[in-house]
């Protein structure tokens, strides 16, 4: 199997914990069976050679976040290093290319691009396993994971497909909807768009040809400053008619922000701090070597590094961010 790992977001929403060099998948913050914690993304990469031994992984970034990947996952990683944002569609373009260029993978074999990020567990990577399977028979050009939804989320976008089988035709895609439409989309079978696609990997990049005038990988490289920006649903999904779904029913958990974070991590506090008894459903994470004692709180998270101290209603996006210098 061969996989693409796009991490080349920024760390916005988990601030302070994250930041633009730091993005949220290197934070350490999942508990390990041994009672250690490793990131988003070594949990990932972990999982995936758990499967599947004999996988090719690359992980698609940007040149900030080099070091980090080493860091945790060795410097025998493959990396794709994006030498600016422009968007997925030149992101997925430059990884196909380095596959078929420098890693020498057969242009004929398929490739799963899937985010680095999501909360899993194994039955997703066997479902990654059958969607490079699905797309090596050529049935589709595009394959894309469906995943059941559990709720009318507005988070994510939705892909209707023609018909309920496990593997349908797509017939139409909907954009980040309203409560309301999410529960009409859902009605009508519905499936959330996490992102996940397989390809051939001759497919994507005879569309890049099409785009682009490049030779190779390092041409291509020489050349990605000079791209348009541009996303890979807009110059390549849209644009597709031989399109399918797969459904997936098991476990996906988006845990790029502080609520559904809550909802996932074991420990109600990581690092140095302490909670009264009058304390209710309060979590601290804190990196500072100076201990957070908590009184009187309920559904609270405390979230504290170098960069400032975050304390916000776990159920709410809003919060309160005071600049805080020299904290350690």
């Amino acid at each position: 199997m061969n996989i693409i790992l796009l991490s080349g977001g920024s760390g916005k929403r988990l601030w302070p914990l994250s930041n633009d060099i730091r993005s949220k998948q290197f934070i350490k913050i999942l508990k390990k069976e041994d009672g250690t914690y490793e990131s988003m993304l070594q949990r990932v990469y972990s999982q995936i050679k758990q499967v599947d031994e004999m996988a090719n992984v690359l992980v698609a970034t940007s040149e900030m976040q080099v070091s980090a990947i080493y860091n945790q996952l060795g410097t025998d990683i493959n990396v794709s290093i994006e030498p600016c944002r422009k968007d997925t569609f030149p992101a997925i373009a430059l990884a196909s290319s380095y596959l078929v260029d420098i890693m020498n993978i057969d242009p004929e074999e398929s490739v799963v691009v899937c985010p680095v990020d999501p909360f899993v567990e194994k039955d997703y990577f066997l479902a990654l396993k059958e969607l490079s399977i699905q797309a090596d028979k050529g049935e589709a050009n595009l394959v894309l994971m469906g995943i059941e939804p559990t709720y009318p989320s507005e988070k994510y976008g939705y892909i209707i497909p023609e018909s309920e089988e496990h593997i349908s035709a797509v017939k139409t895609f909907k954009e980040k909807p309203t409560t309301s439409a999410a529960k009409k989309y859902i009605s009508q079978g519905a499936l959330w768009n996490g992102g996940v696609f397989a390809y051939k990997l001759k497919y994507v990049l005879n569309m890049a040809h099409e785009l682009i005038d490049f030779c190779n990988y390092n041409d291509l490289f020489t050349k990605y400053e000079t791209l348009t920006k541009i996303s890979f649903d807009y110059a390549v999904v849209e644009k597709e008619n031989k399109i399918q779904v797969q459904r997936f029913s098991g476990q996906w958990k988006d845990i790029g922000t502080w609520n559904t974070l809550t909802e996932t991590i074991e420990d109600t506090i990581i690092g140095k701090g302490i909670t009264d008894n009058t304390c209710d459903d309060v979590y601290i994470v804190n990196e500072l070597n100076i201990p957070i004692l908590a009184m009187g709180l309920q559904n609270i998270i405390i979230a504290a590094s170098p960069d400032g101290i975050l304390v916000t209603d776990k159920n709410k996006s809003s919060f309160i961010k005071p600049y805080v210098d020299n904290l350690e």
